[in-house]
């Protein structure tokens, strides 16, 4: 689903989630949460691309960087080590997705199970087809709203 992100001066095309925009976010509804998050930290794939300029902290991924979405889990919606016993997405994926992901502070302080997890700005696919409920941008654009300083993200109802 088509979205606008704004930074500074410029107005970008954005992905999101396949079901829009929701302020009731749960574990797999495929929407993108409303509201304002803070911005916590950017990966990257080191051996794909350049260290992207960032006042947040940028960390580069390895093989072993994962994010529990089990609700059951008491790490839920956190950064984890694999191999890892309950659910989770691998960071180091073979597609260029997750070159380059900055975690929104989504349903982080605390954690609550269920509401929903694992919530990034990364790279669109080359097909542009909606996310699970992350925002996608293309690299140049994500590339602009970090060295732009972004510190938090506005997600709001189409206009």
């Amino acid at each position: 689903m088509d979205a606008q992100l704004h930074c500074r001066h410029k107005s970008m095309s954005a992905i999101i989630g396949k079901k829009g925009v929701t302020s009731h976010k749960h574990e797999g509804d495929l929407a993108t949460p409303l509201g304002t998050f803070l911005l916590r930290q950017v990966f990257y794939r080191a051996d794909r691309i350049i260290k992207p300029q960032s006042v947040l902290p940028v960390i580069p991924l390895s093989k072993q960087d994962g994010w529990c979405d089990d609700p059951s889990s008491p790490h839920y919606n956190q950064q984890v080590g694999l191999p890892f016993p309950f659910r989770h997405e691998a960071l180091w994926r073979e597609d260029s997705v997750y070159d380059l992901i900055v975690v929104i502070g989504y349903n982080d302080n605390p954690a609550i199970a269920g509401k929903g997890s694992a919530i990034f700005m990364h790279l669109q696919r080359p097909n542009k087809t909606p996310t699970e409920g992350c925002v996608a941008l293309t690299e140049p654009d994500l590339r602009f709203v970090l060295a732009a300083g972004a510190t938090e993200i506005t997600i709001h109802p189409p206009r």
